[in-house]
Formats: structure tokens, C-alpha cells, sequence
């Protein structure tokens, strides 16, 4: 991992990783996919925490135990997607709205993580680089991928505000990869929205009797 973990390149005076450029690309391939509800955004999605691990890995501990979280979820989130698919009209997931019920509870496991993750974090300092951003950072992007893994328009809105803080986050510590690709991110992220959004608004209409199929 130590060629990984090298400067790939200076960019407006932000020294570039290899590691931090190809994880993150990958990460913004996943949410492409995502966008496109295609079952690939889960494999490569691991592919990308499967790098960024090697590129915490040692030195930010706490951001490495985020990569292996994610890594899990990414499997849960293509074992939930096989089950699927075929369930929307196009062949590929179906999307909806979450209930307010499930609002609430990934609203209440949000905060009681964030709090939980960013108290270990500080008990532990070597865990993480800011603790309190880098628990919400963890804990809002597994609640956003239990919400896509669930086919939930609400993943894009838990995205939006893990972005609010990983932008800045991550130029303040040297990852100016990673917050560029943030920024990306959040362009993807209100496209990916306005399908999805209108997706469900689709699936929900009710089909008049006698019209066509």
C-alpha cells in the first residue's frame, strides 16, 4: 500500500494521493450507478472502501474501521438488490419514499450514532483526525447506504448532508481529493435525486381502470 498511499500529483497546492484520487473515484462511479439503480454500484462501491482502508489504514484508524463498515454495508446492500430486482417496470429496483416511521428511526439511529461513534472517537484520539465531523461523516454515510440499499429516495437527501461536512472536512486535513469529489458528489447527488424522486412519484400513481398497462 505504500505506492498507493504516495502523492499522485499537486493540485492548487493540495498534494493528491494515489490512494485518496482512486478511491474516490471509484466511490463517485458507485454513486453514478446508484443514480442509474444498476446492481454494479454495490461491488464497486466495496472496491472503493476496499482502497481507502489501505489508504487510512495505520495512521487514521477511525477513518479505516469507516471504509470496513461500509464495506459490510455494501454487501448487505447487494444482497438486498439481488432480491429486487425486477421489481420496478424497467427491470430494476423500484424505488419509494420512506414512511415516516422509518424517517424517525434513521433520523434517531443518526443521531445516537454520531454521539456514540464521535464519544469513542474521543476517548480514543488516534481513532480519528476531528471527532465529532468524522462520526457524523461515518454514521450519515451508513444510514445513507442502508437507505439506498432499501431503495429509499431519502439515501440522497442523507448524502447531501454528509457532503455539507465532508467537503470542508477533508481540504482541512489533506484529503483535497476527497473534497473535490465531494463536490461531484453533490451534483450527482441532486440529478440522482430528481430521478428517484420522480421514479417513486411514477410507481405510487395509481393505473386507472380500463387504461392501457
Amino acid at each position: 500500500m505504500n505506492t498507493l498511499n504516495s502523492e499522485a500529483f499537486a493540485l492548487f497546492g493540495q498534494h493528491i494521493l494515489w490512494s485518496d484520487m482512486v478511491g474516490n473515484l471509484f466511490g463517485l462511479a458507485a454513486l453514478a450507478l446508484g443514480w442509474r439503480r444498476s446492481i454494479w454500484t454495490w461491488p464497486v462501491q466495496f472496491l472503493a472502501g476496499l482502497i481507502l482502508f489501505g489508504a487510512f489504514f495505520g495512521h487514521l484508524t477511525g477513518s479505516a474501521g469507516k471504509q470496513a463498515v461500509v464495506m459490510v454495508v455494501a454487501l448487505y446492500g447487494w444482497w438486498q438488490w439481488q432480491r429486487g430486482t425486477g421489481q420496478g417496470e424497467d427491470g430494476h429496483i423500484a424505488v419509494r419514499f420512506a414512511t415516516w416511521r422509518e424517517r424517525a428511526a434513521m433520523a434517531a439511529a443518526a443521531a445516537a450514532g454520531t454521539v456514540a461513534v464521535a464519544l469513542l472517537f474521543t476517548a480514543y484520539p488516534t481513532l480519528s483526525w476531528d471527532p465529532w465531523p468524522d462520526a457524523y461523516i461515518f454514521v450519515g454515510t451508513v444510514v445513507a447506504m442502508y437507505a439506498q440499499a432499501r431503495g429509499m429516495v431519502e439515501f440522497w437527501f442523507a448524502w447531501l448532508l454528509v457532503d455539507l461536512v465532508g467537503v470542508p472536512l477533508n481540504f482541512a486535513n489533506g484529503y483535497a481529493f476527497s473534497g473535490f469529489v465531494y463536490v461531484i458528489y453533490g451534483a450527482l447527488v441532486l440529478w440522482g435525486l430528481r430521478d428517484w424522486w420522480l421514479r417513486s412519484r411514477q410507481a405510487a400513481r395509481p393505473t386507472l381502470e380500463g387504461a392501457p398497462a
